[in-house]
């Protein structure tokens, strides 16, 4: 099948379904004519990948994931790549929650002090916003 129909099939759109073949997720045959040519797998293949970036998972870590993978959900079977992968993925998404909860404590506590001192020699915020930068 053509691209157009994979991604009619797919509901994805030719521009991500062009991304995905050069992340090398998604394999197609060129045509003589130079139209990429997908077989019958290819439609498992793009649900696969959709599921797992909803996951959280980058293109990269895909790549190790999809010889794991069964079924469009897809159930990952316990292979080495995957469960390295996940594991580095979740460590990278702790440190960036970790992260984000220092930053928000942060920002809460320069709020609580700018309501504590001196708010009222101040105008309130909307009219800050009025003012151009």
């Amino acid at each position: 099948m053509r691209i157009g129909e994979l991604s009619r099939r797919t509901g994805v759109n030719t521009h991500q379904l062009r991304y995905y073949e050069a992340q090398g997720l998604l394999d197609a045959e060129r045509a003589g004519n130079g139209y990429r040519e997908y077989d019958e797998d290819a439609v498992l293949r793009v649900q696969q990948i959709r599921h797992l970036l909803a996951a959280g998972l980058s293109s990269e870590d895909i790549a190790y994931l999809l010889p794991c993978a069964v079924g469009a959900t897809p159930e990952l079977v316990g292979c080495p790549e995957l469960l390295t992968a996940m594991r580095s993925r979740l460590r990278r998404l702790e440190d960036q929650m970790d992260q984000l909860a220092r930053s928000r404590a942060a920002l809460t506590e320069y709020i609580a002090a700018a309501e504590r001192t001196g708010s009222e020699n101040y105008p309130p915020f909307d009219e800050l916003a009025a003012i151009p930068a």
